[in-house]
């Protein structure tokens, strides 16, 4: 391994703080456990992983992965990992450099990449050992408290260190932009590092998300993923239906072909307008020409609905339309254009950025959404404008995945829409928008209740912070 000055004095700094390592991580453990808590929250179980700067192992040894890989350019630091984690796999190793054949569902990248003389070739380096599902996770300390950071070493309160670069979110944020990585969320957390009772656990649970106030926090973190190509896939579309007889066939005969095929999945929600009568003689009528099916509902709700359709559905991707029409099915290319180019994981409607029909959202449905949209937007580190538009998209993969992820908020949901939400932010998918144009209805009425079911969403939410934010 043939390394320059800079790195050669990174690694002798390092060789020479190993033996010191296991001892700074035992003085700051309200530090790492606070770090560790975040990493596991964001990476499955029994997941294969790849630390890069893995120092002594111990945060690697932490996330008990299924198979873990630690490189580091300290060869003390390798040697004492490999004595202290010998079911882990540590190589000395440089991070522009790598020579890994596996591929990892996660890299890790933690309060190192200031070490790094070239941060872009170790993002382009990492492509080598991942697939287009691989998170790559960063923390970094918060470089507007660098003179804290400093204080702290010459006080011995912190493990000195040897930095070459000072980056804030900004900078790391646009090298992985430029190496083709999309980021999927950033922030800052952990506000007081000294623990004392019930202080240290409100200001670092709850006080180091608001605004303002998040900035002093002591470390930030990206979550990204690689860009990937244009693929094409089979479409799903699930149409949940209750007393929407005059919707029946327009849906059918709007409905456009997307990808390798498309088809059409109606879900009957035990109607009293003879909604299901409609959708079997609309069955009769396209069935040679178009790909039906259709199931009756035995549960209640949207959310029984759309799971229920999901079910059944045999496409690479699950797209839901309501029947009442207000989102054209004509723009339903558009999502499956935006999740087939790569732009999201999970694609959400809205229907707040082009004017609203006449009629087609009340005054008070319209504050509620902008109210929703903001709080999401908080709440998820992702931008959301709308949460109550009804067209989401999502692979068949990652909805078997929020499937097996659901027994971590529970059957709360019964409008379907945050179990795709909150499901798709647990597992940190790329949340991406397509504006459309909101029709109003042209037959029936709304099933929602605004006040009834608004008091709901505030409940989901309030509950979801302690879930995902207050974490």
């Amino acid at each position: 391994m043939i390394l320059s000055d800079k790195k050669l004095k990174i690694k002798n700094f390092s060789d020479s703080q190993a033996d010191k390592r296991d001892k700074w991580i035992k003085r700051n453990n309200y530090y790492y456990k606070d770090l560790i808590k975040f990493l596991k929250f964001n990476i499955k179980e029994n997941s294969k992983i790849l630390e890069i700067g893995s120092g002594t192992g111990y945060l690697l040894n932490a996330l008990s992965p299924s198979y873990g890989v630690g490189i580091d350019i300290s060869e003390n630091m390798i040697s004492r990992a490999k004595n202290n984690y010998p079911n882990l796999h540590f190589f000395e190793m440089d991070g522009e450099n790598l020579e890994i054949d596996d591929k990892f569902d996660y890299v890790i990248i933690s309060d190192t990449i200031g070490y790094f003389e070239d941060i872009q070739k170790v993002f382009n380096e990492i492509k080598k050992c991942i697939t287009n599902d691989t998170r790559i996770i960063i923390t970094y300390q918060n470089i507007m408290l660098q003179p804290f950071f400093s204080l702290a070493e010459l006080l011995h309160l912190k493990m000195p260190s040897n930095k070459i670069n000072w980056l804030d979110l900004n900078d790391i944020s646009n090298l992985l932009d430029l190496s083709d990585f999309s980021i999927i969320k950033k922030g800052k957390r952990f506000l007081f590092p000294f623990f004392i009772p019930i202080i240290s656990w409100f200001f670092n649970k709850y006080l180091a998300y608001f605004p303002i106030i998040n900035s002093f926090s002591l470390y930030s973190f990206i979550i990204a993923k690689r860009q990937i190509e244009r693929e094409e896939y089979s479409v799903s579309v699930i149409i949940p239906a209750r007393n929407e007889k005059g919707n029946i066939e327009e849906a059918v005969r709007r409905c456009p072909k997307m990808g390798q095929g498309t088809e059409i999945i109606f879900v009957e929600g035990n109607s009293t307008d003879d909604t299901y009568d409609e959708i079997k003689r609309v069955y009769e009528k396209y069935k040679d020409t178009t790909d039906i099916k259709y199931i009756k509902q035995d549960g209640k709700g949207k959310g029984d609905a759309v799971r229920k359709g999901f079910s059944i559905a045999k496409g690479d991707i699950f797209m839901i339309l309501d029947a009442d029409l207000t989102v054209r099915p004509e723009d339903l290319p558009k999502f499956y254009d935006a999740i087939s180019r790569g732009k999201g994981e999970y694609i959400n409607g809205t229907r707040l950025v082009y004017p609203l029909e006449k009629e087609s959202m009340r005054f008070l449905n319209i504050l509620g959404n902008k109210f929703f949209s903001m709080v999401f937007s908080w709440l998820l580190d992702q931008r959301l404008k709308d949460t109550l538009c009804g067209t989401k998209v999502i692979s068949k993969k990652n909805w078997q995945k929020i499937l097996e992820n659901r027994s971590y908020f529970g059957d709360f949901d019964p409008f379907g829409d945050f179990d795709l939400i909150f499901g798709s932010a647990k597992l940190n998918l790329k949340i991406a928008e397509v504006p459309i144009r909101y029709q109003a209805r042209s037959y029936g009425e709304t099933n929602i209740s605004r006040f009834r079911h608004g008091f709901l969403l505030l409940k989901m939410v309030i509950f979801a912070m302690n879930k995902i934010k207050f974490i």
